[in-house]
């Protein structure tokens, strides 16, 4: 196969450009992946596919009031390019900045092709390529692109349907049900009466942002959350970046919050009972003191086992304490024309209602995979060192944690994909797999929590070991040895195609 700049097309026939890598999403994961894969290739030829019009994927798909990362983000950010901003807890809109002035500073912004929706890969074993199937709606001709590597930088739900539960009475509701996956640019919520359903991530920074407009938000849920406050002005970063070189400041830093995070979800799973005072005091201290903190803050589970929520200096509590916010801790009996009606007889009047209900899992975007003809279903496979697929050739997956920064793991699979092609380009490979062969392995959950969108959706997403480099573990620190100590070719099988293709 002749690698070329132009694509190619004969007749009807779709679009076809060839090249070495093809990347498939243009958020924080595929930005990594680029830049790390050019930094150990520095020949290599990729392309990003981007269904959006734009950079950022989550970081451009939320759009919401009040949308910002529920992680620190000095370890959300990337090793190679400082975050210049003060705050610890950052908005969407800064994120997505972030990431432009990255993707451009870089040239990675100039290999992305976007509005290209990526319907298939499929595996051809007698050359070793993987031919990505791509859409660009009616207007355009389709794509094809042929390559020797894929990585799926796609995130890990479904962009275009969130979930939102069957609410009775959902449909005689007169005012504007959002979700805020899809929230409207033209809502108008100032003055109204606003009930939120829900309780994570998404509800407690959106919360805040609509009361400081709105006549009154409720947030309604049917079992409280872990949430704690984290201030925003910092006193290490700043000390840091004004005695050390720019980029040796921020490693310094992006360590520290890395290390934080770690010793602190350790030190909850290991004495949670301890773990559980010491949130709850700091929810005691931003509330009146005879608000009833048991009801509202007292999960039933340990902290970690679903995941905690960040708020920027308890900003929620505070919109709690002055009245404009409403905790209410009850089960939904059904919606009707003016509000919802609880299980307890209670009506909450609401002009607008919405349902910050969570996500629906999707792995690799939905994206359909396919080897000789044969499709690959996710959950049929183990996942290899949390990021290649079980006998499937010459592709990988960038996965994020649960209880730490998304782009902790996301960098390491981004290296470990550089390191791999480059390997296999060094030595004339044109494939390698993870075999786990005839022995057997109970399998679990890649995640390790108990959250609703997990345990909604068992079936969705490749499935974990119990040993060694099949088992996904959200441990950074433990990871990190490994990745440190891992050799390119531990547990990989490689080998050439049987019919010759010029591929670089």
């Amino acid at each position: 196969m002749t690698i070329t700049d132009e694509p190619t097309t004969s007749g009807d026939e779709p679009i076809t450009v060839d090249t070495d890598v093809v990347i498939i999403g243009a958020g924080l994961s595929g930005i990594d992946i680029a830049y790390r894969l050019r930094e150990r290739n520095p020949d290599v030829r990729y392309v990003i596919l981007e269904r959006r019009p734009r950079i950022g994927g989550t970081w451009d798909l939320f759009r919401y009031p009040g949308v910002r990362s529920d992680s620190d983000i000095f370890s959300l950010s990337y090793p190679f390019e400082p975050w210049r901003r003060p705050e610890a807890l950052a908005d969407g809109e800064h994120i997505r900045e972030y990431l432009v002035h990255t993707a451009h500073a870089h040239g990675i912004d100039t290999h992305m092709r976007f509005d290209r929706r990526v319907e298939g890969a499929d595996w051809d074993s007698s050359t070793d390529t993987w031919t990505v199937s791509v859409e660009q709606g009616e207007s355009h001709p389709a794509e094809r692109y042929r390559c020797r590597f894929v990585a799926l930088a796609t995130g890990y739900y479904d962009y275009d349907h969130p979930y939102t539960p069957p609410f009775p009475g959902l449909d005689d509701f007169t005012g504007p049900v959002v979700h805020p996956q899809l929230w409207p640019e033209d809502l108008d919520y100032a003055g109204k009466r606003i009930v939120v359903i829900g309780s994570g991530a998404t509800a407690v920074s959106l919360i805040p942002a609509l009361a400081r407009t709105a006549a009154h938000v409720t947030m309604l849920q049917r079992s409280p959350s872990y949430i704690y406050s984290s201030p925003q002005k910092q006193i290490f970063a700043p000390l840091v970046r004004k005695v050390l070189p720019r980029n040796a400041a921020h490693r310094v830093i992006r360590s520290r919050y890395a290390l934080q995070t770690a010793a602190l979800v350790h030190a909850t799973h290991r004495f949670p009972t301890l773990g559980r005072k010491l949130i709850r005091s700091g929810v005691v201290k931003n509330l009146p003191a005879d608000y009833p903190v048991d009801v509202h803050f007292n999960p039933t589970y340990d902290p970690w086992d679903q995941r905690m929520c960040m708020v920027p200096d308890a900003d929620l509590f505070q919109a709690i304490a002055s009245g404009s916010v409403e905790m209410v801790t009850d089960h939904i009996e059904r919606l009707d024309a003016t509000g919802v009606t609880l299980t307890s007889g209670r009506h909450l009047d609401a002009d607008i209602v919405v349902t910050a209900t969570g996500l629906q899992l999707q792995a690799f975007g939905g994206i359909t995979l396919r080897i000789d003809g044969a499709e690959v279903k996710p959950h049929d496979r183990f996942l290899f060192k949390s990021r290649f697929l079980e006998d499937v050739p010459n592709l990988a997956w960038s996965l994020g944690y649960t209880n730490a920064s998304w782009t902790l793991r996301a960098d390491m699979t981004a290296q470990s994909i550089a390191e791999l092609v480059a390997y296999m380009r060094e030595h004339g490979y044109t494939h390698a797999y993870p075999h786990l062969g005839e022995r057997s392995m109970p399998s679990k959950s890649i995640w390790d929590l108990q959250a609703g969108y997990v345990l909604r959706s068992p079936e969705a997403y490749p499935k974990s070991g119990t040993r060694g480099a099949w088992e996904v573990r959200h441990n950074y620190y433990r990871d990190l040895l490994d990745h440190r100590l891992d050799k390119v070719d531990d547990g990989l099988v490689f080998g050439r195609a049987p019919v010759a293709a010029d591929h670089g």
